[in-house]
């Protein structure tokens, strides 16, 4: 099942395991059970300190379930399925981490998971071919590491589709604690965090570090960019971000970034993150910022966590999100039938009538993906036309199941026993109302800018973009903003990465000559 150049490179990511893991396998019956044991066996003769055992006792959802023990005890950590495809890294960072190595999560984040006293058993329903599930996955499976109190499952729902039908589950990932759903649809570890800290004490406000030169909020091309360019001139920095990678890594084929022929979105976010930590950048991952406050000339950054980090300058490049529809109905029926990733939950639709809102670029590629699934697409555009490449619409065109509507507007999605049934749109030309039966819909209306926690503090557009000057300078002189939160038009990867070195030029120019003077000098 696996070749000897991936049983190579897991030989040498095991490599750094100090202390004994064992695999245990259910002894119960199941048709996928003999392909596990041989799948997990090759895995266990990459390592010495790793074993395999076969457990009648083992009380686990069934015969293609398997525990990862360490030193004889149970971690928590359960995988029912055979994790390949997108999930095959998860497997491997789990035995990694059990094994001894240390977590890569930054101490703001650990506070959060120690202070978890009451079991949390978390189940993550997953699909492999879903490249957002595996980030779910690690996280929790990192958080069981280092808490006894939390225990977490994978679950393959294509292996399981009788669960997956009496949960009503309809996207990945779809994330279970306690038995209560606890988050789905697209989802990434700063969500997570986010949704725990709810649900205890905040700690108080403190100082972590001390006083940075730079601090950048946001991980994608744009952010890791200037940490990086920052990092260079030998300035204090720390960048936080919800997710390293940003938007990036829901993208599934790059192929216009210059100097790389072709690669996808997890891929180039694992890059960067590598390349961003071979500097000495301090890394807050997984944490959202709250605010921004100017006290003594200082920018004051407060973390959702309660933590503060105090900087002499701030670089925004938090990004964008996908633009929703906000009509009825959307967000109550996220994961149960309302969509934004067609790669990720396209296949929970094989046979089914869906809907894609939105005619651009991105709208009609979903619609194209959609159609080799489902039993037949229609894609709803506001305007007159749609606004994609010709050469997308005449494909969209000439493809049989897909079906086109111009100047029409979605007014509601309708559901009943917890699934869509129907969207109601009106055509714009008429006024009349009409009922598309579907159901899923895939919201494709382009992104918007993630600004909410800086915009009392800087300018920024009707739309909420930040307003940047040539010098990505704000209306703010210790602000800079760069990538797709910014007015800067080109929303692409490799225009967010020069935007992103220009911030950093721009705040180490400030730094240098400490001047507020809106025509600063270009420093030699």
């Amino acid at each position: 099942m696996l070749n000897s150049d991936l049983l190579k490179a897991v030989s040498s990511y095991l490599a750094v395991m100090q202390s004994p893991v064992e695999l245990v396998v259910s002894g119960q019956a199941h048709s996928k059970r003999a392909e596990l044991i041989d799948f997990l066996k090759q895995i266990a003769s990459c390592s010495d300190w790793l074993s395999l055992r076969e457990s009648d006792g083992a009380a686990l959802r069934s015969g293609v379930s398997f525990a990862i023990n360490r030193q004889g005890e149970e971690s928590g950590v359960v995988f029912s399925g055979i994790p390949g495809g997108h999930e095959f890294n998860s497997l491997i960072l789990a035995i990694v981490q059990l094994g001894g190595a240390d977590s890569p999560l930054d101490a703001g984040v650990r506070d959060v998971v120690d202070a978890v006293v009451d079991p949390l058993n978390f189940e993550v329903f997953v699909s492999l071919s879903c490249h957002n599930c595996p980030e779910v996955v690690q996280t929790l499976n990192s958080f069981a590491a280092m808490n006894d109190a939390i225990s977490v499952e994978m679950i393959d729902g294509g292996l399981f589709p009788e669960l997956i039908e009496q949960r009503e589950i309809q996207g990945v990932p779809s994330v279970y604690m306690n038995g209560e759903l606890f988050a789905n649809g697209k989802l990434d570890a700063g969500v997570i965090v986010a949704n725990l800290l709810e649900r205890q004490p905040r700690a108080a406000q403190t100082s972590r570090t001390e006083l940075q030169d730079v601090t950048i909020v946001g991980g994608g091309p744009a952010g890791v960019s200037a940490a990086i360019y920052s990092a260079r001139k030998g300035l204090k920095v720390t960048l936080i971000a919800e997710r390293i990678g940003g938007q990036v890594k829901d993208t599934i084929a790059i192929e216009n970034l210059i100097s790389v022929a072709a690669t996808d979105g997890p891929k180039l976010a694992a890059v960067l993150e590598t390349q961003l930590r071979d500097y000495p950048v301090t890394v807050k991952a997984h944490l959202r910022v709250e605010r921004v406050e100017q006290r003594d000339g200082v920018e004051n950054i407060y973390l959702n966590n309660g933590e503060v980090v105090r900087s002499r300058t701030l670089i925004v490049a938090t990004g964008a999100r996908w633009r929703e529809l906000a009509v009825p109905g959307e967000r109550e029926n996220i994961g149960s039938g309302v969509a934004y990733c067609p790669h990720c939950d396209g296949p929970f639709f094989a046979g089914k009538a869906v809907a894609v809102v939105g005619g651009g670029n991105s709208g009609v590629e979903a619609a194209l993906d959609l159609a080799g699934i489902a039993k037949s697409v229609t894609v709803l555009e506001f305007m007159a036309d749609l606004k994609a490449d010709q050469v997308l619409v005449d494909k969209a065109r000439a493809t049989a199941n897909i079906e086109i509507l111009t100047g029409v507007a979605v007014q509601e999605v309708v559901a009943a026993s917890g699934a869509v049934t129907h969207l109601v749109y009106r055509e714009r030309d008429s006024g009349v109302l009409q009922q598309l039966p579907i159901a899923g819909v895939f919201v494709q209306i382009g992104l918007q800018p993630n600004a909410q926690f800086i915009q009392d503090r800087v300018e920024t557009t009707v739309s909420g973009e930040i307003v940047v000057d040539a010098k990505c300078r704000t209306s703010v002189p210790a602000i800079f903003a760069a990538g797709d939160v910014t007015t800067v038009p080109y929303k692409q990867i490799v225009v967010s990465m020069g935007e992103g070195a220009k911030a950093a030029l721009a705040a180490y120019e400030r730094i240098l000559l400490g001047s507020d003077d809106g025509d600063l000098a270009v420093a030699a």
